[in-house]
């Protein structure tokens, strides 16, 4: 008897295992969407005879899909349930990338790339939801940090990743790596994630019921904090990936190989952070609603350093304050994550289009700022990621703290 218990925990562990991975490769596909093939936008430019501005549309389409798919999928599958929404999220992605990689010119690969947004949004937001239906709490931080151990990186490594495979092919092929990788994640949709949302938990009623559930969130001062925090946060992330490439290489002269040196220092704080945060607050040491500021406060104090590198310090502040300032921000996002789902369960499909949307639309902003220097300074770099930090930290903290005096106030 005690062998066939023994047994079914290690199935059920291999199985929360696996689904894990499935979830946290979901989250990582739309990213790697965004940032695999940035290295190939000046020959797509030159391919598809198209200017600049052009190119960046495909870019900014992407960003907008993404943060428009998730307003839609995470209420939609509130009402229909978790797992046929993500097949079909997961379908869409797949063709469109297929669809990418034969696009003869650049506006149909903007609306291309805007659909695929669109499709690669309902993983994003399901996986966090699959998460808040199978748990509460301390347990929900922890599978929260799991989720990321496997999907934080992605933003960080797909610059490089990127870089790579057009050593071995043409930008049409990244598309085809894309839509290769989103098959894969297809298959492990298919095989290890179970429907958690049963009929009974499901709501009911159309537009109606979808406009009461984000109005309820959006009264709820403690999601606002965790949307802020997750938002600004997101945007100091997006734009150390959107101006590093300039700045580290272009202005301080790191190589190639320099470069994604620091890239993967960087990726390995990040996951550090994310584990240990998930970790403390799983293990009940620290309340997320204390993790979430002291995450922020890092990130302030790495953003300024990198500030400071930027009017005189060098690279030797740049480099550092992209360390602490990616560690901090890995620190705040699972406690954010699991604050933002907690209280309200029947909503927790559009709580989490509510946060991956801030995120995508903050960030995407943010990236623009960034290109104003052209490369020829790290100012803006700096100034956008300390902006953000800062609006991040001090937007948690006063609405949080006013949260606290509302009636349905919980912990705090």
């Amino acid at each position: 008897m005690s062998g066939d218990r023994d047994r079914d925990r290690e199935d059920r562990t291999r199985g929360s295992a696996a689904r894990t991975v499935v979830l946290g490769a979901l989250t990582a596909a739309a990213p790697l969407s965004i940032d695999t093939y940035l290295p190939a936008l000046p020959a797509i430019a030159v391919e598809l005879e198209a200017s600049a501005s052009l190119v960046a549309l495909t870019l900014t389409a992407c960003v907008v899909g993404l943060a428009v798919g998730q307003l839609v999928a995470g209420p939609l599958s509130d009402v229909l349930g978790r797992r046929r929404p993500m097949i079909v999220g997961a379908v869409g992605f797949v063709v469109l990338s297929a669809a990418c990689a034969v696009a003869p010119d650049v506006g149909t690969l903007v609306a291309l790339r805007l659909a695929q947004g669109l499709f690669g949004a309902v993983g994003i937001v399901l996986a966090r939801a699959v998460v808040r239906d199978l748990y509460d709490g301390p347990a929900a931080a922890r599978a929260f940090a799991a989720l990321m151990l496997v999907s934080g990186v992605a933003p960080i490594v797909a610059p490089v990743l990127g870089g790579q495979l057009l050593r071995l092919t043409s930008w049409r092929g990244v598309f085809v790596v894309l839509a290769l990788l989103g098959a894969v994640v297809l298959v492990g949709v298919l095989l290890a994630v179970p429907e958690t949302l049963p009929p009974d938990r499901r709501r009911t009623g159309g537009w109606r019921t979808t406009r009461h559930a984000f109005g309820v969130l959006l009264a709820d001062g403690r999601v606002l904090a965790c949307v802020a925090a997750a938002g600004f946060g997101f945007a100091a992330m997006f734009a150390y990936i959107s101006g590093s490439t300039f700045v580290l290489q272009g202005l301080y002269g790191l190589s190639p190989q320099e470069f994604s040196g620091v890239f993967a220092v960087n990726s390995v704080g990040i996951v550090s952070a994310v584990q240990i945060s998930g970790r403390l607050v799983g293990a009940e040491k620290v309340r997320p609603q204390r993790m979430v500021p002291l995450g922020l406060a890092i990130a302030v104090v790495g953003s300024s350093t990198v500030l400071a590198g930027a009017l005189g310090l060098g690279v030797w502040g740049v480099v550092p304050g992209l360390f602490v300032t990616v560690c901090g921000v890995g620190t705040a996002l699972p406690a954010a994550t699991t604050l933002s789902l907690a209280d309200h369960p029947e909503h927790a499909g559009s709580a989490s289009a509510l946060l991956g949307t801030a995120q995508f639309l903050v960030g995407g902003f943010s990236a623009p700022l960034v290109g104003i220097g052209g490369g020829r300074t790290a100012l803006p770099m700096g100034l956008t990621m300390t902006g953000a930090t800062l609006v991040a930290l001090l937007a948690f903290t006063v609405l949080w703290r006013r949260a606290r005096t509302a009636p349905a106030a919980g912990a705090n």
